[in-house]
């Protein structure tokens, strides 16, 4: 889904506009593995200090210590970090942007404290694995248009950067509604691991009914801008009726009755899918921006 996003951005929002942008094909693709081998080092990492967890909630699916030892998930670990943050620090120096590399060292650094630490906080964790998963996005921008910026270009570029800004708050907003629909099914491993889930802390209940309310946010900003900004382009508004904002509507009405395991389990998928379609509809730009 992230290399998915990336190459959306440069090759469906960018390229098709002659935008000028830093990155060629190697940069590009030395971005994009960069930012995979830092993600798969936040899921190894993830996945060892899940063990206890994940041996109650997804007993099936358990890797650590059952097809992989923990001393190899940490080399791994080690070697998918080393690998990611060196790509970005080339990647880096290749746009004349030398303290961009900083951008890759924090972001592995908040994974390591995710997984080790804000995981187990009420909220903090969520929002901080969902801000991570924004800045999937956003760095495409970053790296692509703040180096090519001049005077005769700023508005041209800004308005395109506006664009991933506002994508990037599409996955904040998505992730952050899965990230709390997965902590209310794997409610039962996360207690006996003494985590203060948002579940735990207020109940499920209580949960359950803050995921409905939240989840009627992004519901109402992605109305709002099929209205204002796509009505002129029929394909794309019915592209996000059907694709977006039908199954944001349905995942609002599936929470609201949700009580078991399965129910939560189904509802993070529906979100996975409007993910995917969310990022899918940057093909669309090309069409909506010349109207």
């Amino acid at each position: 889904m992230i290399a998915l996003g990336q190459l959306l951005i440069k090759y469906a929002l960018l390229e098709p506009f002659g935008i000028s942008t830093s990155l060629n094909i190697l940069g590009i693709t030395l971005l994009i593995l960069s930012t995979l081998c830092i993600a798969a080092a936040g899921n190894i990492i993830n996945d060892i200090y899940d063990v206890e967890t994940d041996f109650v909630n997804k007993p099936d699916k358990l890797i650590i210590g059952k097809s992989v030892s923990e001393k190899t998930a940490y080399n791994l670990f080690i070697i998918f970090n080393i690998a990611g943050v060196g790509l970005g620090y080339y990647t880096s120096y290749l746009v004349g942007k030398s303290g961009f590399f900083s951008m890759f060292v924090i972001i592995s650094t908040l994974l390591y404290i995710y997984a080790t630490y804000l995981k187990q906080t009420l909220l903090i964790g969520n929002i901080v694995i969902s801000v991570l998963v924004a800045l999937s996005l956003l760095i495409v921008g970053i790296f692509e248009l703040l180096p090519a910026i001049t005077e005769q270009n700023q508005q041209t570029q800004l308005t395109f950067f506006k664009i991933i800004l506002d994508y990037a708050l599409f996955a904040f907003s998505i992730n952050l509604l899965r990230e709390i629909a997965k902590d209310l099914e794997d409610i039962d491993g996360d207690y006996k691991a003494n985590m203060n889930t948002l579940p735990i802390a207020i109940g499920r209940e209580r949960a359950t009914n803050i995921l409905f309310v939240l989840s009627l946010i992004p519901l109402l900003a992605i109305t709002l801008y099929t209205i204002n900004t796509l009505y002129k382009n029929r394909i794309a508004v019915i592209y996000f009726l059907i694709f977006i904002i039908g199954p944001l509507i349905y995942f609002s009405i599936k929470t609201f009755g949700a009580k078991t395991k399965k129910d939560y389990h189904h509802i993070s998928n529906i979100l996975k899918l409007v993910m995917f379609f969310g990022m899918l509809s940057l093909l669309l730009y090309k069409y909506i921006l010349l109207l």
